[in-house]
């Protein structure tokens, strides 16, 4: 009788220690591969697995809250991940906050004292055969980051995060935002039509985009705020070299007062229907899924802080009061273009059981990448026993998310957190906010449990 190869799982961070107990729970020999201990990162303090390095807060616990459903979906699969967090947690309400250390440990000594898994202390520099699970987060090494660019395409890789924020349809004012293409030559003007040579590669459709318009004194208004705004300052490990392609809002706005009216915030091409004038700005917001529940704030990306970006972006008119699903941000992230490169279950697309987890797939949060290499784990190990890989109904918080990863547009692909956007809508939604997500809650955790039942995974 022929041996079952050892599964290879890449990474010792929150995912990668997910994926490999879960693996070795379902019978596989591991061998997990960690860097540190041998060659350490500029944002972890010790050579533990699963080391908490940017809070100490897994966020919500409430089903109300999109954390906090994706969490009571993996209670029911299993995590040790969550197990550890309620061993270590600490007082915060309704937040599950943990003692680090207390977290650390838990994972370290379950995963390295496990019978079935080998830690072994080296980094890794090309993408292992299979079957393997790499799992090696935002700070990826060097050489097994030009490795997978190597494997999957020179396109497929990304080392920085300019993000924008994403807005929920239902809190944008639709009687001040306005659906528009810029080049619709319709209603252009021959002048405009002239200039729109310039513009013609912005790919826009009639639909794929909202448009803010905003008179001189609103244009001020943000812009002064943009300028006064307070912001992040990031690790040294964690500073973006800002270039075009990742420049924050606030730091173009301090190229000069007009440089977002003939920048990202260009009214060249849209006249707003109401006034049948070009105003004299124009905040875009670009369908962010197929359904058009959230909306992108394009040209957006910030490093100021929470608070001042709700702040700041409910300046523009239409969105004075923006649900935000996602706020902006740019830092250091390695991570895949998902939708372009990975298959459904993220895994190559030449090899289904070479398989991807945690942030490098392109999700964002201690949660979702947990999430990420449990699922990994799951479906590696059906692969092995000869079945088929399987994804949640997109009507779970797991399901959406992995929906996401498969389905948003390559050429806008930036990573995603958990959000209550990314579900399909109910049949009949309520108006009341908090009643609308018990329903979603209640869904999800229905539709989780079924599925966990239907392929026996639990």
């Amino acid at each position: 009788m022929t041996t079952p190869p050892d599964v290879h799982v890449v990474g010792g961070g929150l995912a990668g220690s997910e994926a490999a107990f879960q693996l070795a729970e379902r019978g596989h020999r591991v061998v997990l591969h960690e860097m540190r201990g041998v060659r350490g990162t500029p944002a972890h303090q010790t050579d533990r697995l699963a080391e908490l390095v940017c809070s100490n807060t897994f966020k919500s616990t409430e089903l109300t809250n999109a954390h906090g459903l994706l969490k009571a979906e993996m209670r029911l699969l299993g995590s040790l991940v969550l197990d550890a967090a309620d061993a270590a947690r600490v007082a915060a309400g309704s937040a599950l906050a943990v003692d680090r250390d207390v977290f650390s440990g838990h994972v370290h000594e379950r995963v390295v004292n496990h019978s079935r898994i080998t830690v072994t202390r080296e980094e890794v520099c090309a993408v292992p055969a299979s079957p393997a699970i790499v799992a090696t987060g935002p700070l990826t090494s060097d050489a097994l980051a030009e490795s997978v660019r190597a494997r999957l395409g020179v396109q497929s890789l990304s080392f920085y995060d300019a993000i924008a924020p994403i807005v929920s349809v239902e809190s944008i004012n639709q009687s001040v935002a306005f659906r528009a293409a810029r080049w619709d030559k319709e209603t252009m003007t021959p002048e405009e039509q002239a200039q729109a040579q310039v513009g013609a590669g912005d790919g826009e459709a009639l639909g794929a985009y909202l448009n803010c318009p905003l008179d001189k004194a609103q244009y001020d208004a943000l812009m002064d705020a943009l300028a006064e705004g307070d912001q992040f300052t990031a690790h040294e490990f964690d500073k973006a070299p800002y270039f075009e392609g990742c420049m924050p809002v606030e730091e173009m706005s301090r190229r000069g007062r007009e440089s977002l009216r003939f920048g990202p915030m260009k009214p060249i091409g849209l006249r707003d229907p109401r006034t049948g004038r070009r105003p004299w700005a124009v905040v875009q917001l670009r369908r962010e899924d197929r359904a058009g529940r959230m909306w992108n704030i394009v040209g957006c990306q910030t490093r100021l802080r929470i608070p001042e970006q709700q702040r700041v972006f409910r300046l523009i008119p239409g969105l004075e009061n923006a649900e935000f699903l996602r706020f902006g941000s740019i830092h250091r992230n390695t991570y895949l273009n998902a939708p372009a490169a990975l298959t459904p279950h993220l895994s190559l697309r030449d090899d289904p059981q070479v398989l991807f987890a945690g942030q490098l797939t392109g999700v964002e949060g201690y949660t979702e990448s947990t999430a990420t290499g449990l699922l990994a784990a799951i479906n590696l190990s059906r692969l092995l026993a000869g079945k088929d890989p399987v994804v949640p109904p997109s009507v779970t918080m797991l399901g959406a998310l992995y929906r996401h990863l498969r389905e948003a547009d390559p050429a806008h692909f930036q990573p995603m957190n958990a959000n209550f956007g990314l579900l399909e809508e109910l049949p009949e939604p309520p108006r009341d906010k908090q009643k609308k997500r018990s329903l979603y809650a209640e869904r999800s955790m229905a539709a989780m449990a079924a599925w966990i039942a239907e392929h026996g995974l639990v």
